[in-house]
């Protein structure tokens, strides 16, 4: 006998109900007062037990949202309660790993011994007790460096369509950032992609200092919703151990869509596009676990995949409500093969002035004003309509164009910091002012019009 027969031979009392009907993707338990998020195994006629979580309940039934194939469950068939908290095993040994939502590897490598245990679903710190952030963070990307500053503890969103280079902005972060340690979550990922975003975008480099975690699409929505909390929980652990660390989730709108899975199976009503009320609960609570405590930091990166280029579709404008910033990818410089396709004019840090110094602040705001001036005037300039010496910023941003583009992009390969951004920053900005400053020309003479 396994020791866990030996436990249920002597547990005769364990909490146990009987399936009375599976409704969709939920299985109906009666006699079964376990607790909402309890995990639960339930048998089955054919092949192993399939275990799920508590998500709800329904008259007198608990509602149950199996972990796997609801093939094989029939109605009598046993429940029993495993654990009522979640909670996983963590250690040192996961940096390098990649791992599922239970914690459990999946690359094909042994098992490492975790000698330490952590709660899925713990608080965020408490405000008062969060240290301000006052420390930038460098990515590796310049834009972000130089014009949309991160700080230490800092949160913000990737918000973007789909296929315009989220995945390899998010891989050139992961490798050439200063944190100490990376926390990977692929939440609701094609199973395709997750081979692509290792072995491509993170690399060996970035990979043996990160730990990844994924769910796949395929997988059941409680899955999906257990990695991103697993995920942010060993974010905590590494933080509480005094690191610095990087929490890149790729999206928190596949996290949204399968809670809103769960709460549709669990009884409640759609609302905002067929979001359900505890979409909006979830939110608040997974993004705030991150940011600075006492001992570390947790710099989270979260992607915002927004339907059909709408920025203002619900899950895009409820999270860029709790954030700290907003980085939006723009499909129009995609398009051109401008990457990373950062539009910085509708972007934001909002802790940017807090953590760079006057310098660099004047030389960030005299680069926005550059490409202010270029996009107001973008349709003139490409027809020729536009009258050189009209406008000393558009004559500036003309002449600077191509620069400023050599620092805007970035190829995967080049690593930066915030000390080179700053430098180059700094000389188009000076550049900028000695254009402002030179003597001004005239602008050419309009011809008088004649009868």
């Amino acid at each position: 006998m396994s020791l866990s027969d030996h436990l249920d031979a002597i547990m005769p009392t364990a909490l146990c109900g009987t399936v009375i009907r599976t409704v969709g993707t939920t299985i109906a338990v009666a006699g079964f007062p376990a607790p909402v998020g309890a995990t639960v195994r339930i048998e089955r006629q054919t092949g192993d037990d399939v275990e799920g979580e508590v998500v709800g309940f329904r008259d007198d039934a608990t509602i149950v949202y199996p972990f796997g194939d609801l093939s094989g469950v029939r109605r009598g068939n046993r429940a029993r309660l495993v654990r009522t908290t979640r909670f996983v095993r963590v250690g040192p040994e996961l940096l390098g790993r990649v791992v599922n939502a239970r914690v459990e590897c999946v690359d094909d490598r042994p098992q490492p011994a975790l000698g330490e245990r952590v709660a899925v679903d713990r608080p965020p710190p408490r405000p008062i007790e969060r240290p301000r952030i006052d420390k930038p963070l460098s990515t590796g990307v310049r834009t972000i460096d130089g014009l949309l500053t991160c700080g230490q503890g800092q949160r913000l969103g990737i918000f973007s369509g789909s296929g315009v280079g989220k995945s390899v902005l998010l891989g050139m972060m992961s490798r050439y950032t200063a944190a100490d340690v990376n926390v990977i979550a692929l939440i609701g990922e094609r199973g395709r992609e997750m081979n692509d975003f290792i072995e491509r975008d993170l690399g060996p480099e970035g990979l043996a200092r990160s730990v990844v975690v994924i769910a796949t699409s395929d997988e059941p929505a409680v899955i999906r919703v257990r990695a991103a909390l697993v995920a942010t929980a060993v974010a905590e652990y590494f933080r509480d151990l005094g690191k610095n660390v990087l929490l890149l989730m790729d999206s928190v709108t596949r996290v949204a869509m399968a809670q809103r899975e769960i709460g549709l199976a669990a009884g409640e009503p759609p609302t905002t596009r067929g979001y359900t009320p505890s979409v909006f609960a979830l939110l608040p609570k997974l993004l705030e676990r991150a940011g600075r405590s006492a001992l570390g930091s947790i710099t989270a990166f979260y992607s915002v995949l927004v339907e059909g280029d709408d920025e203002n579709e619900p899950i895009a404008d409820a999270v860029r409500g709790i954030l700290d910033g907003h980085v939006w990818l723009s499909r129009r410089l995609a398009s051109k093969g401008h990457y990373p396709a950062i539009d910085v004019l509708t972007s934001i840090s909002r802790l940017a002035s807090d953590i760079t110094d006057q310098p660099h602040q004047h030389a960030a705001a005299a680069i926005r004003e550059l490409l202010s001036a270029y996009r107001e005037n973008e349709d003139l300039i490409s027809i020729g309509a536009y009258r050189r010496g009209s406008n000393v910023a558009v004559d500036a941003a003309i002449d600077l164009h191509d620069v400023l583009n050599a620092f805007l992009r970035q190829r995967i390969e080049d690593r930066s910091s915030v000390e080179q951004a700053v430098a180059e920053l700094t000389k188009i900005a000076q550049a900028y002012q000695q254009r402002k400053s030179a003597p001004r020309a005239a602008p050419p003479a309009i011809a008088a019009l004649t009868p």
